[in-house]
Protein backbone atom coordinates (compact mmCIF):
# COMPACT_ATOMS: atom_id res chain seq x y z
CA UNK A 1 0.00 0.00 0.00
CA UNK A 2 2.80 2.51 0.76
CA UNK A 3 4.95 1.91 -2.16
CA UNK A 4 1.38 3.08 -4.28
CA UNK A 5 1.47 6.14 -2.53
CA UNK A 6 4.71 6.74 -3.87
CA UNK A 7 4.33 5.15 -6.99
CA UNK A 8 1.31 7.64 -7.00
CA UNK A 9 3.73 10.70 -5.52
CA UNK A 10 6.39 10.27 -8.07
CA UNK A 11 4.15 9.41 -11.14
CA UNK A 12 2.53 13.29 -9.97
CA UNK A 13 5.66 15.03 -9.94
CA UNK A 14 6.82 14.09 -13.13
CA UNK A 15 3.53 14.55 -15.02
CA UNK A 16 3.52 18.19 -13.18
CA UNK A 17 7.07 18.86 -14.27
CA UNK A 18 6.04 17.59 -17.56
CA UNK A 19 3.56 19.81 -17.72
CA UNK A 20 5.73 22.96 -17.33
CA UNK A 21 6.43 24.06 -20.58
CA UNK A 22 9.91 25.88 -21.38
CA UNK A 23 8.21 29.01 -22.69
CA UNK A 24 6.50 29.53 -19.68
CA UNK A 25 10.43 29.31 -18.29
CA UNK A 26 11.93 31.87 -20.96
CA UNK A 27 9.19 34.30 -20.61
CA UNK A 28 7.82 36.29 -23.89
CA UNK A 29 8.52 39.58 -25.54
CA UNK A 30 6.87 41.57 -28.28
CA UNK A 31 8.94 42.14 -30.93
CA UNK A 32 8.88 44.56 -34.38
CA UNK A 33 10.75 45.51 -37.25
CA UNK A 34 11.71 48.80 -37.42
CA UNK A 35 13.86 50.72 -40.37
CA UNK A 36 15.88 53.47 -39.46
CA UNK A 37 17.95 56.19 -42.18
CA UNK A 38 20.49 58.05 -40.64
CA UNK A 39 19.03 56.90 -37.38
CA UNK A 40 16.03 58.50 -37.80
CA UNK A 41 13.00 56.59 -37.53
CA UNK A 42 11.20 56.59 -40.80
CA UNK A 43 8.93 52.92 -40.35
CA UNK A 44 7.66 50.68 -37.87
CA UNK A 45 6.47 47.35 -37.93
CA UNK A 46 3.32 46.43 -35.88
CA UNK A 47 4.22 44.28 -32.91
CA UNK A 48 4.19 40.59 -32.47
CA UNK A 49 4.38 38.33 -29.05
CA UNK A 50 7.20 36.26 -29.46
CA UNK A 51 7.84 33.01 -26.53
CA UNK A 52 10.66 30.37 -26.13
CA UNK A 53 12.83 29.39 -28.96
CA UNK A 54 10.48 31.86 -31.59
CA UNK A 55 11.83 34.63 -29.03
CA UNK A 56 15.79 33.51 -29.51
CA UNK A 57 15.44 33.27 -33.04
CA UNK A 58 13.84 36.54 -33.34
CA UNK A 59 15.86 38.10 -31.39
CA UNK A 60 19.16 36.74 -33.22
CA UNK A 61 17.65 38.24 -36.27
CA UNK A 62 20.78 40.44 -37.64
CA UNK A 63 20.34 44.41 -38.82
CA UNK A 64 20.27 44.80 -42.70
CA UNK A 65 21.52 47.86 -43.75
CA UNK A 66 21.13 49.30 -47.32
CA UNK A 67 22.62 52.43 -48.49
CA UNK A 68 21.27 54.69 -45.58
CA UNK A 69 18.49 52.78 -44.26
CA UNK A 70 18.67 50.04 -41.52
CA UNK A 71 16.36 47.71 -40.26
CA UNK A 72 16.25 46.08 -36.97
CA UNK A 73 14.43 43.79 -34.77
CA UNK A 74 13.80 45.67 -31.47
CA UNK A 75 11.87 43.47 -28.90
CA UNK A 76 10.24 45.11 -25.31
Amino acid sequence: MMKRKLLFGAAFLFVAWAATSCEALSGCKFCKNVTYENGSVINSGAETEYCGDDLIKKEATLDVTVGSLTTKVECR
